[in-house]
């Protein structure tokens, strides 16, 4: 297509041209700089100062404390475990004032070689000691020590010690699991000739090798918090935070990854694990503790909490086809009277509770001298479960209404308290505060305060 230009025009114009795009790419590159070294400023609150808030004596330990809690709490602030790799020396989390604590008054310390578990309903304040622990969230009173180094004023050497899977996955789906484990070494400080064999041996350890080429996007449930695990024992840290880590895996990838965080424990590691599943915890942990209302409510082995809070005993009994299920219940109130309870029945199914004071020698003598008669075709006499303990302390964990709960943004705070609406429902104008509903089915504010709330994850606050 013949192109007519006439005499004297000029078609060349040089694209750095101030009056052409020169202005422009020197505000971008004006830009860049200036919200570059104010995100740094800011990661490492330079002119921010944290904001006192007052704990209040009604706060802190309970005077009815478990007694081993009460003697850990002794020894930690006696300063007879100062050795120990995680030293919490009364920390407490307060979001606001006059708001109840989410973190009440720890006191723990965990030893080399060490499997620690936390374990608590939902709110009880598990994930907000992690944030503590690693930097993420400031601690409103007391400290925490990692290998010796305070949180409160050596936080970044205390970050060199340590390794963080948090409870969501802190992964980039563009990325691939080899790249992933090549980029955070290089954060670590791992020199480059290093890099490589760190890469593999994470890929190799966490058994990603089949995945390790492939975008993160990819990765299954099970694969996602493999690598989020890997990433936390790159640069063999002292003492490992895992936050729920067996989420969405599969009982055989599970049980791998269990091997796998027994063999950090036994090389001198120390692990402080989260997890909703009591078998995980008694697979994996050397102590443990329940937490309710951001408090300890007890503290020590898995037996020894068995042994402690335990109710006695779990009879299960199946009887025959040739039995009757109502004679059986006639023997055993004959039998054992008050002492056995029974807590189900589903059709030749029984379940009793046992008193502990109760022999086992006995209830064995009874059950098997009257097995033939009542047609009893099987059964079997076990400790309370570890679930048990824990349903009955989840049981005291109390609900903290919404007014207590952080605010997320200064949006929130101004859908709480500025928005004329939310004023005119408090005065009793309106019955219901309304917000414009958007196309997808969410409320307007709802949808602003998941754009503006932080990510659960920076990388500038990787140790």
């Amino acid at each position: 297509m013949a192109r007519f230009v006439g005499p004297g025009m000029k078609l060349y114009q040089n694209p750095l041209n101030w009056e052409f795009l020169g202005k422009n790419l020197s505000s971008m590159a004006m830009q860049g700089i200036f919200y570059f070294v104010l995100t740094l400023l800011v990661e490492y609150k330079f002119f921010l100062k944290p904001r006192k808030i007052p704990v209040a004596p009604s706060t802190g330990p309970e005077t009815t404390e478990d007694e081993d809690v009460a003697l850990e709490r002794s020894k930690v602030l006696g300063g007879r475990v100062n050795h120990a790799l995680l030293r919490m020396e009364d920390i407490t989390k307060i979001y606001r004032a006059g708001q109840h604590p989410a973190v009440n008054h720890l006191c723990v310390a965990v030893q080399p070689g060490e499997c620690f578990g936390l374990l608590g309903v939902n709110g009880a304040g598990k994930t907000t000691t992690f944030k503590m622990l690693t930097g993420n969230i400031p601690i409103t009173s007391g400290d925490a020590y990692i290998s010796g180094y305070s949180i409160q004023t050596e936080l970044a050497k205390a970050r060199q010690n340590i390794g963080y899977c948090p409870q969501f996955d802190a992964i980039d789906s563009l990325l691939t699991g080899w790249e992933h484990l090549e980029f955070y070494a290089r954060l670590r400080g791992i020199p480059e000739k290093y890099i490589h064999m760190v890469a593999s041996w994470g890929i190799r350890k966490l058994g990603l090798k089949s995945f390790a080429h492939q975008r993160a996007g990819t990765y299954s449930g099970g694969n996602k918090r493999k690598l989020s695990t890997a990433i936390a024992l790159v640069g063999n840290p002292s003492i490992v935070f895992l936050d729920e880590p067996t989420t969405g895996m599969d009982p055989k990838a599970r049980r791998f990854l269990w091997n796998c965080i027994i063999d950090v424990v036994k090389e001198g590691h120390a692990v402080i694990l989260t997890s909703h599943s009591m078998e995980e915890c008694e697979a994996l942990c050397t102590r443990l503790a329940i937490m309710v209302n951001g408090q300890f409510r007890c503290l020590g082995s898995i037996q020894h909490l068995k042994n402690k809070y335990g109710e006695g005993y779990t009879l299960m009994l199946r009887v025959g086809n040739m039995g009757s299920p109502p004679e059986v219940a006639t023997f055993m109130a004959a039998a054992f009277g008050q002492s056995a309870i029974l807590t189900e029945q589903h059709l030749n199914q029984m379940e009793y509770q046992l008193a502990p004071t109760l022999p086992l020698s006995i209830i064995f003598r009874r059950l098997q001298a009257a097995k033939e008669t009542l047609d009893i075709e099987d059964y079997s006499v076990s400790q309370t479960t570890l679930d048990q303990v824990f349903i009955s302390f989840a049981k005291l964990q109390a609900d903290i209404c919404s007014e207590e709960l952080p605010c997320k943004s200064l949006l929130a705070h101004y859908f709480k308290n500025s928005n004329p609406f939310v004023k005119k429902a408090k005065e009793g104008s309106f019955s219901a505060t309304v917000f414009p509903v958007s196309p997808y089915g969410h409320t307007f504010g709802a949808h602003l305060l998941r754009l503006l709330s932080p990510p659960p994850f920076s990388l500038l606050q990787v140790p």
